[in-house]
């Protein structure tokens, strides 16, 4: 059974027993669309206590609210399905800015006034294939426009991350926005602090990883969100890009013509890094005769990114690659011609192919070739995984065994032998070894001595 089965058969049901139910919100419109929805909602006048002689398996975490998960046989997946099921209802004030203080069970057309934009605030019968539309949500997907119900001010004062997902609603449908919806989401965008990072966060995962993610961002700005939700991206606004004898516009515009190179299915980190990349050029700015100058500005970009994951509460694993790839997201540029030691590390690295789509992103929006990136992907194709990445040659224990003990020199001499190992010079643990011993009984380097080229 499918999942659009298992709803088709959950309003069966409820309909059969006497109840009023209907898809509901998104699915209505996703199937509308001819696109395959993520889940499926139903609405019904049943209240939560008559639900239960009808669906034994239930999941009732939310029945004050009048919302019950109703759970089905496994997919074909081996997942349970699940639909919710929530009485038609009308929601109280809303004192948090984000779920109502109360509701009131009511009528379908109350129900559908309650939801947020009108291309969601449709109902359909699957039994009679009939759309139920008391909100003009058929006339605005047919137009495409995304229009707030009844007074845009009261629905987003309801719940203020229905600013920030105007924004991903119209990126994803690609949408133009009614101007009332607009005015008053840009005029309340500040109050966008009020939603938990976490619900924030999510929304930027959605909105970034959409093929359509570029117009996303211009609407971040549009709507006055950029300022709020990531105001270390302000500077970036004025910032000057290209010569000051010849400019090409702002860093803001690089950044969106980055984001819009991306290519293929785009995760998250990828995304959000290629929109922090430069985060670190306003804090780096300075300025000589002929140029701009941004020194160590991948480092400091570095630490910004991080401090941004944190606040947006990013999971760790979302957090590391993302300011891994901030921070070397230069680093190939001269891969043509590095050495193999400070090469090899990073094409080995699990995060090489996002770096490499965002050194491409860069470089085409910057009208640079795209030299380095063939280069790195030939040798990645063409390089045994075992050349790229050998086995130790020489290992801690072996360092023990010859009587040294952990430490400064220990490590010294392990990164020496690996440094070497990659660039060639040693293929073999008795390589190593002897390149230990001559290590060893060498005078040490003078210091600010650079280290000898492979």
């Amino acid at each position: 059974m499918t999942e659009r089965e298992f709803a088709l058969d959950v309003v069966r049901k409820l309909q059969q027993a006497g109840f009023a139910a209907l898809w509901a919100g998104g699915c209505v419109r996703d199937e509308f669309l001819g696109l395959s929805p993520d889940d499926y909602d139903v609405a019904t006048d049943a209240r939560p206590d008559q639900l239960r002689p009808l669906f034994k398996h239930r999941n009732e975490i939310g029945a004050s609210f009048g919302v019950v998960q109703v759970i089905g046989p496994r997919g074909a997946d081996g997942e349970w399905l699940t639909v919710e099921v929530a009485t038609f209802r009308s929601d109280g004030t809303y004192t948090d800015g984000r779920r109502p203080d109360s509701v009131v069970f009511s009528s379908p057309e109350e129900d559908a006034r309650r939801r947020d934009f009108t291309i969601n605030g449709m109902f359909f019968d699957p039994v009679k294939a009939q759309l139920i539309d008391y909100v003009g949500g058929q006339t605005d997907l047919g137009a495409k426009v995304l229009r707030a119900i009844g007074n845009p001010a009261e629905r987003f004062t309801e719940d203020k991350l229905r600013i920030l997902r105007a924004v991903r609603m119209a990126t994803r449908f690609d949408l133009a926005i009614d101007p009332e919806t607009q005015a008053a989401a840009t005029q309340m965008a500040a109050q966008i602090s009020a939603v938990s990072p976490e619900r924030i966060a999510e929304e930027l995962r959605k909105l970034l990883t959409h093929p359509n993610r570029a117009r996303g961002l211009r609407l971040l700005r549009d709507f006055g969100l950029v300022e709020p939700v990531l105001p270390e991206l302000v500077p970036t606004f004025t910032l000057p890009q290209g010569l000051p004898s010849a400019p090409t516009g702002t860093l803001w515009e690089h950044t969106v013509r980055v984001v819009e190179e991306l290519k293929g299915p785009v995760s998250f980190p990828l995304a959000f890094a290629a929109v922090l990349h430069d985060v670190g050029k306003p804090r780096t700015f300075a300025r000589t005769p002929d140029r701009y100058t941004f020194h160590r500005h991948e480092h400091v970009g570095k630490q910004m990114a991080e401090a941004i994951a944190d606040r947006l509460r990013l999971s760790t694993a979302e957090k590391t690659r993302i300011a891994w790839l901030v921070e070397k997201h230069q680093y190939l540029a001269d891969a043509p011609t590095m050495r193999a030691s400070k090469l090899k590390p990073i094409l080995v690295h699990p995060g090489i192919r996002e770096l490499l789509e965002l050194h491409r992103a860069d470089a085409l929006a910057t009208g640079k070739g795209l030299d380095h990136v063939t280069f790195c992907e030939r040798m990645l194709r063409d390089t045994p995984p075992e050349e790229l990445n050998p086995a130790p040659a020489v290992t801690g224990d072996d360092l023990i065994a010859m009587g040294l003990k952990p430490g400064r020199e220990f490590k010294r001499l392990l990164d020496a032998v690996r440094e070497a190992q990659l660039e060639g010079q040693i293929r073999s643990k008795a390589d190593g070894l002897q390149f230990v011993r001559e290590l060893r009984s060498a005078p040490p380097p003078a210091p600010g001595t650079p280290p000898p080229e492979g």
